[in-house]
């Protein structure tokens, strides 16, 4: 004679619930791959694959439980690392997608130190590489001259132009005739042309001769 099955018909079986923590550590939950960081307090949220994008790097170590790498965690499970937490998201977007991105405000240099920090050859090389173009193209401005005009008498020209400092040189020389002096003696009169570079471009200073000076100098060339 047959045994009667039992009628489950009317039972439901539920899983127990478990908490983010221990999903993060159970084997066979998909959340597993998801890897929790406490950056400086703030906290991000990434996947191991992308930790693990560079295999030389201190993040590739820390997931893989590296016994020479002393890492502590939080209450919540999440790595603590003592870094800047605002330089740390580049560097995370360059592990996700390989390209640099930086947020108006920060400054290549931070950038640089922490991928330093997380030992990123390829982001160390990339941040270098947009330095150098940086400061080239600041070396490469036009150099600015400021330009002043000085009127002067023939005996006073020499020591004019033999004290002149602070970065002025002479430009050009322009006789404008002679002017009557005491003791009934003529005395020459000069206009002389003098420029400096101009280094600090916020003073709002002409770079330009002045209308003046440009045609002082046309003059001078013809005499």
């Amino acid at each position: 004679m047959a045994e009667k099955s039992p009628d489950l018909s009317g039972s439901v079986y539920q899983c127990p619930a478990l908490s983010p923590e221990q999903r993060m550590q159970s084997p066979g939950i998909g959340a597993s791959k998801w890897v929790r960081l406490n950056v400086g307090g703030t906290y991000f949220l990434t996947t191991r694959q992308t930790l693990c994008r560079d295999s030389k790097s201190f993040l590739y170590r820390l997931c893989q439980a590296d016994p020479d790498l002393d890492s502590d965690k939080d209450e919540t499970g999440a790595y603590l690392i003592d870094r800047d937490p605002t330089y740390f998201g580049p560097v995370l977007n360059y592990l996700r997608h390989g390209k640099l991105v930086l947020n108006r405000g920060l400054a290549e240099e931070g950038v640089l130190e922490e991928a330093e920090f997380y030992n990123i050859p390829s982001l160390i090389r990339l941040i270098k590489d947009k330095i150098r173009e940086r400061d080239c193209k600041t070396v490469q401005l036009p150099i600015k001259h400021v330009y002043r005009v000085l009127q002067c008498q023939e005996e006073e020209l020499t020591q004019m132009v033999s004290t002149m400092s602070d970065g002025w040189k002479f430009e050009q020389l322009v006789s404008i005739g002679s002017s009557y002096n005491y003791g009934n003696e003529d005395q020459a009169e000069f206009l002389c042309v003098v420029s400096k570079e101009l280094h600090n471009q916020s003073y709002g200073t002409s770079s330009e001769p002045s209308e003046k000076a440009k045609i002082l100098q046309e003059q001078g060339s013809r005499m």
